[in-house]
This record gives structure tokens, sequence and C-alpha cells, in this order.
């Protein structure tokens, strides 16, 4: 199989002295109702080689794990909508910027800490301190997506809250297969590393390195699975 990157992207990325390939795996539109199991044997099981590492993007996990809240579902109160007015808007998108995923963020951690999370995120960035907000509110709200159609006319009905158990999933996938695992939340601004089999534990940084370019895209991609191999 042909490997190709995505657009801007390289297959390429040299870290210190080491050199990885990132393949980005095209596959069909996930839903809720697949199965990983038939994801990983159609689309991944037949390319690894011995030492590879298979990378799974976060909302892919989280759709599996059926973590999705519909539209129709949520009351936006007057709250949401008042506190969304000052979330900053980054061409990552609106985050709680968009009145229906404050109201997400309010119903999972509760007003009172929202609005604490708010106040002190507010007056760190005074100091040029950012992100705050979400390491106060806790509650994986820096995870919430979806209520967002520009790439997927699908996403625009639901949000999706963040996957949960991550390192245990990364380490059954290994023991299962044979190969490491990740799962990550990358963006063209930044990327946290949610779950990593127990092989791949302190290595983190090196990988937040390798994937600083967010390889998989953040559009109509369609490639929410990467093979990473060390040439």
């Amino acid at each position: 199989m042909d490997f190709l990157p995505n657009p801007g992207k390289n297959l390429i990325r040299k870290v210190g002295s080491e050199q990885w390939l990132r393949y980005p795996i095209k596959t069909r539109f996930i839903t809720e109702q697949d199965s990983l199991d038939e994801i990983l044997a159609q689309h991944i099981l037949p390319f690894l080689e011995k030492g590879d590492i298979v990378v799974l993007g976060q909302k892919i996990i989280s759709l599996l794990q059926k973590r999705i809240v519909y539209k129709k579902d949520i009351k936006v109160g007057r709250c949401a909508r008042f506190l969304s007015k000052f979330a900053t808007k980054t061409p990552a998108g609106f985050s709680v910027g968009n009145p229906l995923k404050m109201q997400v963020a309010i119903n999972l951690a509760g007003l009172p800490r929202i609005l604490f999370a708010g106040l002190l995120g507010a007056i760190s960035k005074v100091f040029g301190q950012e992100g705050n907000f979400y390491r106060l509110a806790g509650h994986q709200i820096s995870q919430i997506d979806g209520f967002y159609d520009r790439a997927f006319s699908q996403y625009g009905q639901i949000g999706i809250l963040g996957p949960v158990k991550c390192d245990e999933l990364c380490q059954e996938l290994k023991t299962k297969y044979g190969y490491s695992f990740l799962i990550v939340d990358i963006n063209d601004l930044d990327g946290n590393i949610l779950g990593r089999s127990s092989d791949l534990k302190g290595k983190e940084k090196l990988f937040l390195e390798i994937l600083k370019d967010n390889p998989a895209g953040q559009l109509a991609q369609q490639t929410p699975i990467l093979i990473l191999r060390q040439q």
C-alpha cells in the first residue's frame, strides 16, 4: 500500500537524531455503531510491521465508546450564552465559545466551578498564562467536540465528550495485537497524549513532538488513525 501525506503535511518528521514515518490511514466514516476491532482488522493490521505504533484519534475512540450528547437534548441557558461570549476563538474552533459546548461544560462541572475557572482563567491571561480555564474546570471539558458541521454534517447535531480509560484500552490492544498504541488529541495548535500502552509510558514528549504538526489533519481528511514507524 502506498501511503500519501495529507495536504500540507509530510510523511517524515525528524526529531533529534531519529526519523519517523507518519502514515495517515483513510477510513470509512466512523460512527458509534462501528467496532474498533473491525476497523483495525480492515484498515490497520494488514499494513503493520514489527515495531510500529498505532495512533488513534480521540474523536473516534469517544464515538466508539458512545460518549455522545445530542443537540436536541441540550437546553442552552442564559449563563451558557453569556459565558460563551468570553471564550477565546482559535483557528481550531470555537470550543466553549459555542453556547452548546458551554452548556455541556456547565452540565459536566457545575456552574459554580465553571464561574470559578472562568474568573481565574481571565485573571491568568492578564499575566500571559493560557489554558487555566480548562485545567481548573476539569471534567475533560477541553476535549468536548462536535456541534460543528464544517467538515462533516453528521457532527452538527451531536457533541462528543472525551474518551475514558484510555491507558487501559491501549494496553488491552497491545496485549491483543502485539503492537503499541496511543490515543491522542492533536490539533493545529497543540496536543495531548490521552492514553498509551505501558511500553510507551515516559515517552509522551517524544510523541507530541513527532505529531506536533498534526499529520492526521483536522477537517475532511478522514484519516483518524496514524501508523508511526521509526526509520
